[in-house]
């Protein structure tokens, strides 16, 4: 229990004894990185700073950025501090094209990840006596053991299911008198469907809180999630370059992700300019890792779009809060001139009753013009009525996106089932342009 308090406490630190610490791991970091890895040097060798240049936080800003390119770059292991002897766990993230983003973790790192994601789950008031159901994907992923690692450092009994097999996920709920689910959102609800297919009452069950993440969901997603389960839905944030699940989620309170920062120090900036945004503007996340020995990443540009905030919350942590990533730079799409994202269009679709939380945006070119059609499920009840209903029911999808776009989109109202189903991250999005 001394541990579980220890944890507890961590992120209720001032705010000076916080950035004190910050300060001094960032320094270690900076010069473990310098004396350790070729690219880091010639990086900050290239932008005319050196380590000792950091005199305070904010110098962090004149440090050089490391992107995804970089870690493609530097494959299999070009990026690690350490010898080989000391990597313990190789993770690799699946890229759409060419070789993975390869992560390197040394026992030390574990060690960080593990307590990371124990804190996660002590925010949604996990503790020992809770069984938890781990239903991310295992293997390379980071998300399956990544978060059966923090629900073991808390003394919970875990289930290693990974995804898939929706019936004995259901089963395992049931019969294991699970408490506890991490996965996607749209994996859950997923299982939410298959329950209600067969008549099983997710009301009725132990389950009461879920951990979802690795894609982005809305607000209108977390709402179906608790309504149809009687699952408290928590957000949680990360990404496996900086170590997988467990980098922030989101407390009680659920007004923002608390960002464990005596880990991973978090900026904001300009995605065209590179410039640091003040608290509270919008821009890309960049992440710093200050307590990796494995393979320690500076200025890491994320792509993800968001805010941060860093007053105290209700819960009374200390730790800065991050708006939750709804949107990535890179996954905005241009049409006719117009900026959109699908999380856009998947809150418009939710907002609207006898739709399913099932989409796909088709994006195609005919004669240089650029064509969305939007792809989504119905349910069985409005499915099953008269035509009128249906064609009432595209209107009103037709007419609220385009308030929002602008554009008029193609409307197609598919049978429930059809979007196919993904057990890791849905695939919202299907540009036909890039085939041309």
């Amino acid at each position: 229990m001394d541990m579980i308090a220890d944890l507890h406490l961590k992120d209720f630190v001032e705010r000076r004894a916080l950035e004190n610490l910050q300060l001094e791991r960032l320094r270690e970091t900076l010069h473990r990185v310098y004396q350790n890895v070729p690219f880091y040097r010639q990086s900050f060798d290239r932008a005319g700073v050196k380590p000792s240049d950091l005199k305070s936080l904010r110098d962090l800003s004149k440090f050089p950025f490391t992107n995804k390119a970089d870690l493609r770059d530097a494959y299999p292991f070009g990026l690690i501090s350490t010898p080989m002897r000391d990597i313990v766990r190789i993770h690799a993230s699946s890229g759409t094209t060419g070789k993975p983003t390869v992560v390197c973790y040394t026992r030390n790192d574990l060690e960080v990840w593990s307590e990371t994601v124990s804190r996660v789950l002590m925010m949604g008031k996990v503790s020992v006596d809770d069984i938890v159901l781990i239903s991310y994907g295992y293997g390379l992923f980071t998300g399956g053991l990544g978060a059966h690692g923090g629900a073991e450092r808390l003394g919970c009994a875990v289930i290693p299911m990974g995804g898939g097999a929706t019936e004995k996920q259901l089963m395992l709920i049931k019969d294991f008198n699970v408490t506890g689910i991490c996965c996607t959102p749209s994996f859950f609800i997923h299982i939410m469907e298959e329950a209600e297919k067969i008549g099983f009452d997710l009301k009725k069950t132990k389950l009461r809180v879920g951990f979802f993440g690795a894609e982005p969901w809305s607000e209108e997603m977390r709402s179906r999630i608790e309504t149809g389960s009687g699952v408290r839905a928590h957000d949680i944030f990360g990404l496996s370059e900086i170590i997988g699940p467990g980098v922030s989620s989101d407390c009680e309170a659920r007004c923002g992700l608390h960002v464990f920062e005596d880990h991973f120090l978090p900026e904001i900036i300009d995605p065209s300019s590179g410039e640091v945004k003040a608290p509270g503007e919008e821009g890309e996340l960049v992440f710093t890792t200050i307590s990796k020995t494995g393979m320690p990443l500076i200025r890491y540009r994320t792509r993800d779009l968001s805010r941060l905030n860093y007053d105290r919350c209700d819960c009374g942590r200390s730790m800065v809060r991050m708006d939750r990533v709804r949107r990535r730079s890179d996954d905005m799409l241009i049409i006719r001139g117009v900026n959109l994202y699908p999380s856009q269009i998947e809150s418009v679709l939710l907002s609207i009753k006898g739709t399913e939380p099932h989409y796909q945006l088709v994006v195609s070119r005919e004669k240089a013009l650029d064509d969305l059609e939007v792809r989504v499920e119905v349910s069985p009840l409005v499915f099953s009525d008269e035509v009128r209903v249906l064609e009432a029911l595209r209107a009103e999808i037709s007419s609220k996106i385009k308030q929002l776009i602008g554009l008029s989109a193609k409307i197609t109202l598919v049978e429930p089932g059809t979007i196919e189903r993904s057990i890791g991250k849905a695939k919202r999005v299907l540009d036909l342009r890039k085939l041309n």
